[in-house]
């Protein structure tokens, strides 16, 4: 819009001096002919190619807009998305497909990760049971390979079911899996604890055996295997033998997991343990196995426990 305009054309009609008095007509008919042909020039002037005159802001175009001034409809500006989003709940495509979600995710109020009844208790250095004598109200002995007996050769009902199945898995495909060691008391880990603490010392003990009341043992989800040769049990070397293979590989399908994986000591508090199985269910294992998490903590986002508090 020329702003000047108004201001030209009265420039112009009042341009030069007045006519003077008893003029002749036909002087004052010339300059008053020139006056309008110099107002109508200017307004030309203000009009782009002489054309029509643009709009005026009260009616807008569209097109006049650029993206810098006025955002498009294909991209909204983060104050309007921001608005949409808390009005509404956003719509998925129809390619678009959920992320996954893992059970710890969805039943984090169904199973406990403190309650040593539960199947997801994570007992650790800095974990221990509460209370520190827990006894597992369901102890049983399952109808598998045994290499103890007494309470050794017990497990709660859950763990000892899996156990079964697994065991005779492992048979058909000409693995044999014996138990070492299964449930332990809390008086009997006192006794194996200090049995460490005497020949090794406390601080190698802390790094091959719980402390009383620190135990998954106590629990009785977990157990140690042997394989059916008998050798290198509870050595480094078991890893390499049939039924510790079968268990690292298989296991998931049944709800174990090898507990103290290989050099995941300082977020686990100890050394590998390929014969050391826990069980947490078959949805969760399988999630960890597929996933690739290695340790509970890490699965559950505890912190590491590398040593006692």
């Amino acid at each position: 819009m020329c702003h000047d305009c108004v201001a030209a054309v009265g420039t112009v009609a009042v341009a030069g001096p007045a006519p003077a008095a008893g003029s002749a007509p036909s002087r004052r008919s010339v300059a008053r002919l020139l006056a309008i042909g110099a107002g109508m020039t200017a307004l030309a002037a203000c009009t782009p190619d002489g054309g029509t005159p643009p709009p005026s802001s009260a009616s807008p175009s569209v097109t006049s807009a650029s993206p810098a001034s006025a955002p498009s409809s294909s991209s909204p500006s983060p104050a309007a998305t921001s608005a949409s989003a808390a009005s509404e709940p956003a719509t998925p495509t129809p390619t678009a497909s959920p992320a996954p979600t893992s059970p710890a995710a969805r039943h984090s109020q169904q199973h406990s990760l403190t309650d040593p009844a539960s199947p997801w208790v994570v007992v650790n250095k800095h974990r221990p049971l509460s209370p520190a004598d827990y006894v597992p109200a369901d102890l049983v002995q399952p109808n598998i390979t045994l290499a103890v007996s007494g309470e050794a050769a017990q497990l709660n009902r859950t763990t000892a079911a899996a156990a079964e199945q697994m065991f005779a898995a492992a048979a058909q495909e000409g693995v044999t899996m014996t138990l070492t060691s299964g449930y332990r008391s809390y008086g009997t880990q006192v006794a194996t604890y200090n049995g460490y603490v005497a020949s090794r010392g406390q601080a190698e003990a802390d790094t091959a055996s719980a402390r009383p009341g620190y135990s998954e043992h106590q629990t009785g989800w977990a157990f140690d295997i042997g394989d059916g040769g008998g050798a290198c049990s509870f050595q480094p070397c078991f890893a390499e033998q049939p039924a510790a293979v079968w268990a690292k590989a298989n296991g998931h399908r049944f709800g174990f997991v090898v507990r103290y994986p290989w050099m995941l000591h300082e977020i686990t508090g100890y050394y590998y343990e390929p014969w050391h199985l826990r069980y947490i269910g078959v949805e969760a294992a399988t999630d960890m196995a597929t996933r690739g998490v290695a340790t509970l903590e890490e699965y559950f986002g505890l912190e590491a426990a590398p040593g006692y508090l």
